[in-house]
């Protein structure tokens, strides 16, 4: 009895419920939509959104850094050894690693990019493409032929700041540049000109 006169007290005037769900349904009701198209409209992702994996292929050295770190296991790769010619004669024959499958399993990849963070060589890039649903778990194992398509999708990286300071090592290789340019105009000037002349 007693909680039926504080519910009273504290609810207001029977009813006062059903009035607020109705105003906050009309101040919705007079709003602009906010909803996305999505088919019809693409939308905006971020610049750095992680969608799949694309690959370079001819970056690739098969060092296999990239499915040893994997915490899934979702990477598959599969190579053999190719013996190349000695590139000078009298040289020796070298062998090398020629990559035969590359694979990602999208159904087990938790998209953490330790793949990507790994590779040496710049092999392995995000691509912000995101529509790769397929109706059947094993079509998501994608191969290189894929990987190598999300390659072309990879956007260009942002521009550098202009107040960010110069790596360090385009600043050595300006150096030495200017060091040469410096030794070979003092080089120039040093020779006589020839008297025909």
């Amino acid at each position: 009895m007693a909680a039926d006169k504080q519910h009273q007290r504290t609810s207001g005037f029977p009813g006062s419920g059903l009035a607020k769900g109705l105003a906050v349904t009309l101040r919705t009701m007079t709003k602009r939509t906010v909803t996305a198209q999505y088919p019809d409209v693409q939308p905006d992702l971020a610049p750095r959104t992680r969608g799949v994996i694309g690959l370079f292929e001819e970056n690739c050295t098969v060092c296999m850094l990239c499915a040893r770190e994997c915490p899934d296991w979702c990477i598959y790769i599969d190579s053999h050894k190719e013996t190349v010619p000695p590139a000078a004669p009298g040289g020796r024959e070298r062998s090398r690693n020629v990559l035969d499958r590359f694979a990602i399993d999208f159904s087990l990849c938790m998209y953490c990019g330790i793949c990507i963070e790994v590779c040496p060589f710049d092999a392995l890039f995000w691509s912000p493409e995101f529509e790769y649903a397929e109706t059947d778990i094993h079509e998501l194992t994608h191969e290189r032929d894929k990987l190598r398509e999300w390659m072309w999708t990879v956007p260009e990286p942002p521009a550098l700041d202009p107040a960010a300071e110069e790596p360090k090592e385009l600043a050595a290789a300006r150096k030495a540049a200017d060091k040469l340019a410096a030794q070979e105009a003092a080089a120039q000037a040093a020779v006589p000109p020839e008297e025909g002349s």
